[in-house]
């Protein structure tokens, strides 16, 4: 995997929109980058139907994942490794060093990370019981076909609800949103579609399923019971980061918040905070952190 002839400034974690980002930007200052990713580059936003806040026109999130991928394959000071899982980060006052899955180790002298998140199960929040072992998808990955004319329950008011309404604006999907008090803000863009009922709750419990069907018992947040038939069930509780372990320091939320890391480790995207998980600010975190790398590199090169 390491080429001996490929001297790299910089180590890059994550291939979605920051870390994609942080390689451009990298790119052009002179830096050398060698960007790690399990996956294909941009891969949640290939998942992404509809978009109504970045610049450049797109309208889908596959149009825009495009884009980027085309310009990142073109960018000659980038070094791709694709199909990699970084197992451990580690910092020290002179490298980064990290270890892959297969066993080999990278260093340079700084790292971005910018692993981003992935999405809560019922299991991961107090306020849903479910039975052991169940795992739902989140309601991005549901197609408009197999959901048309059908009644789903999602879990949480997080924001991707009002992205597959705007995605599928002639279906007649019903969606049943059970929600925490938590989330009552994230849901002003979606309350006054007649597609969707909105079921503030306390508590809910979800029965064993029965066939496709699912059935919940929900307390509201004002102690009434009621009972929740669906066709089936899907997620939009929120998201948890996904750092890998090592050398990085994680506040209470599980969020890696940038002030506080190694001063040769770098967060970008989604992993710094829940507040700011947009494409937008992914992409202006990536290239900041980039420059963060740059500068600092400059002004050991000017104390030596």
């Amino acid at each position: 995997m390491a080429d001996t002839l490929y001297e790299t400034h910089l180590i890059i974690i994550g291939g979605g929109p920051a870390g994609c980002a942080a390689a451009r930007m990298a790119a052009s200052v002179g830096m050398r980058s060698i960007l790690i990713e399990p996956d294909r580059l941009c891969r949640n936003l290939y998942r992404i139907p509809a978009l109504n806040n970045v610049l450049g026109g797109y309208t889908s999130g596959p149009e825009l994942a495009d884009s980027i991928v085309a310009e990142l394959k073109s960018t000659e000071l980038c070094r791709l490794e694709l199909g990699r899982h970084v197992t451990d980060l580690r910092a020290d006052e002179a490298r980064v060093t990290v270890t892959v899955d297969t066993g080999a180790r990278l260093t340079a002298p700084y790292a971005i990370v910018a692993t981003g998140v992935a999405p809560l199960q019922p299991r991961d929040v107090t306020w849903i019981t479910a039975p052991s072992g169940l795992t739902l998808p989140p309601l991005w990955q549901a197609e408009a076909d197999d959901t048309e004319g059908r009644a789903l329950l999602v879990l949480g008011g997080d924001r991707p609800i009002g992205t597959f309404l705007r995605a599928n604006p002639t279906t007649d999907t019903r969606l049943l949103v059970a929600y925490p008090a938590a989330d009552e803000y994230k849901i002003d863009e979606i309350r006054k579609d007649s597609r969707v009922t909105l079921l503030p709750v306390e508590h809910l419990t979800l029965g064993p399923a029965a066939g496709t069907a699912v059935a919940a018992e929900a307390m509201g947040q004002r102690g009434t019971r009621q009972t929740i038939t669906a066709d089936a069930a899907y997620l939009s509780i929120g998201n948890a980061p996904t750092a890998p372990s090592g050398d990085l320091t994680r506040g209470v939320d599980g969020y890696c918040p940038p002030t506080d890391q190694h001063p040769r480790v770098i967060v970008a995207g989604d992993l710094r905070s829940a507040r700011f998980q947009r494409i937008m600010t992914a992409l202006g975190s990536g290239s900041e952190a980039a420059l963060h790398a740059y500068y600092a590199a400059r002004e050991v090169l000017t104390r030596s």
